[in-house]
């Protein structure tokens, strides 16, 4: 039975006003409303309200992964001061002669372990060396082994830990007994022993011993995010649809799996940096006459007490390098990580 027909007046105001006006009334109250979406274009078409965040109207497009870390960075101080730290660094490693005109190995046995004169701020150390000169010239060879080891270290643990987690099986299994191997060697006393036996003075013995024991973790790392990125909706609807697997590795997996891979490298690097000048210093790194703070804090460690000023600056240098690796770390891992939004 159909239901009875309720009168317009049961409607409130709105009905008793059509009522009262007739068809014509309903027209009217639809060109009101239609004069208020006017007013209010967000109503109507989905555009963004007042207050809204940016980049979630209608009209602009969302922001992605690394287009909304950007963002993020770009407002966050403490990315800001290491970004301008390391940028310094980088600069006197490539230029080291826009700052310190002079030659970190001329050195003039009268003025050794003498303190701070005109030109030499930094005064001279056991040999008669500049100071200055030295730590300024020590960076070019920190940044070079942190850069080159942090490369070798994240394109071969990404690689192999990338093929184990995409493919799995035995080359997986293989794969995680081997990183159980590296991770069992303590990676100082592994320096200690590999490193005594070469008698080349360049850094890439130490940038080579840095990648030989530094990729298992980094591999670790890939192969958990790629695990985690072959299991989503996209990369079954491209298998689905006959995608080969190298174009599944490349299009879809790693753009989503490299974010973890980054923040781990990031942090290392300022952590390989430590590690160069800790091997320079027990005397199985970097040797003579390659300039190092590593060799610089050793040879001054036996002056601390008549000469500080010989130990403080390369130290204090070597401190902040790291440092600002580290922080430059943490402000990308909280960029990347959704968790943390």
């Amino acid at each position: 039975m159909p239901e009875p027909f309720e009168p317009l007046e049961s409607y409130g105001e709105e009905g008793r006003a059509i009522a009262s006006t007739g068809a014509g009334g309903a027209s009217d109250l639809g060109t009101a409303e239609a004069e208020t979406l006017e007013q209010h274009p967000s109503a109507a078409s989905g555009g963004r309200a007042p207050g809204a965040p940016e980049g979630t109207g209608a009209d602009k497009k969302p922001r992605s992964l690394w287009s909304d870390a950007w963002h993020d960075l770009r407002r966050n101080p403490i990315f800001i001061i290491s970004a301008l730290v390391i940028l310094f660094l980088v600069i006197i490693s490539i230029w080291p002669s826009l700052i310190a005109s002079g030659d970190p190995l001329d050195c003039d046995l009268a003025k050794a372990q003498e303190g701070s004169q005109p030109g030499h701020p930094f005064g001279f150390n056991g040999q008669g060396c500049d100071v200055y000169t030295r730590v300024v010239y020590g960076a070019r060879t920190s940044v070079t082994v942190g850069v080159l080891a942090t490369l070798g270290v994240a394109i071969l643990g990404s690689v192999l830990g990338g093929l184990a987690g995409f493919f799995g099986g035995a080359w997986d299994g293989l794969l995680s007994r081997v990183t159980d191997v590296f991770f069992a060697i303590p990676v100082v006393l592994g320096g200690l022993v590999l490193l005594s036996v070469v008698t080349s003075a360049t850094v890439w013995p130490v940038i080579g011993f840095m990648v030989l024991l530094g990729w298992p973790q980094v591999s670790r790392i890939a192969r958990g995010s790629v695990i985690t990125a072959k299991q989503n909706d996209y990369v079954q609807a491209a298998r689905a649809l006959g995608a080969s697997n190298s174009r599944m590795m490349l299009r879809h997996i790693t753009p989503n799996a490299v974010a973890p891979v980054i923040v781990v490298a990031t942090i290392a690097l300022g952590t390989y940096i430590a590690l160069e000048a800790t091997l320079s210093y027990l005397g199985v790194g970097l040797k003579p006459p390659t300039v190092s703070w590593g060799i610089d804090i050793s040879s001054a460690s036996q002056y601390i007490r008549n000469a500080p000023h010989m130990l403080l600056w390369p130290a204090g240098a070597l401190a902040i390098t790291v440092l600002a690796f580290i922080m430059l770390g943490d402000a990308v891992r909280d960029a990347l990580d959704p968790k943390l939004r």
